[in-house]
């Protein structure tokens, strides 16, 4: 028997539309990947093969682990089929995760107007604090911006879309930052 033996399990995350799926091992040590659509997908060989599944419409890559957002109308039983294979000739290929170095994000909303230790407590809040328990989900939250009192985070994986995803943020993670923030009035996704 093969020691590069490899178990995935499943779990259901808060978006009955989405899964995911924990490698139990390391892919992407300390980041994430997301891609919401297959258009952007060409940089990751892995998200490129699971599109390829009938039914995929979103892949999000986490550093152990593997959300997918379904079409409603396709079943569980249809995805797990061919995710199965494309996660087997995936690891077999020896190819990387991602190609290149990771995409720039974005220019941050009111970058170089917020004041920078606000900035560093709200985003030492958000990485200790919240990513933790989203990525239990099957999801990541990214930090896009402080402006007027409005924390602009973005929503990835399984919590993009999630039914829940608004109550997460204005109930769970706008209180805790005003806690822990006063200047900060409001979480807004984008």
């Amino acid at each position: 028997m093969s020691d590069n033996v490899m178990t995935v399990r499943t779990e259901r995350t808060p978006n009955p539309n989405s899964l995911k799926y924990n490698l139990g091992k390391t892919i992407l040590p300390g980041a994430s990947a997301n891609f919401p659509t297959s258009e952007g997908a060409a940089r990751s060989p892995l998200a490129v093969r699971l599109f390829a599944v009938k039914g995929v419409v979103s892949v999000f890559i986490g550093s152990d682990f593997i959300t997918i957002t379904k079409e409603e109308e396709t079943s569980w039983g249809v995805i797990n089929e061919g995710v199965a294979p494309a996660l087997e000739k995936f690891f077999e290929s020896g190819e990387a995760v991602l190609k290149g170095a990771p995409v720039a994000e974005d220019r941050e909303i009111g970058a170089g107007t917020a004041d920078p230790e606000l900035v560093e407590r709200i985003k030492k809040l958000l990485e200790e604090k919240v990513r933790p328990a989203v990525a239990q989900d099957g999801g990541d939250i990214t930090y896009r911006g402080f402006e007027a009192g409005v924390v602009y985070l973005e929503m990835q994986g399984s919590c993009s879309g999630c039914p829940s995803s608004t109550a997460t943020l204005k109930g769970g993670i706008e209180n805790m930052l005003k806690h822990y923030c006063p200047e900060v009035t409001e979480v807004r996704a984008i």
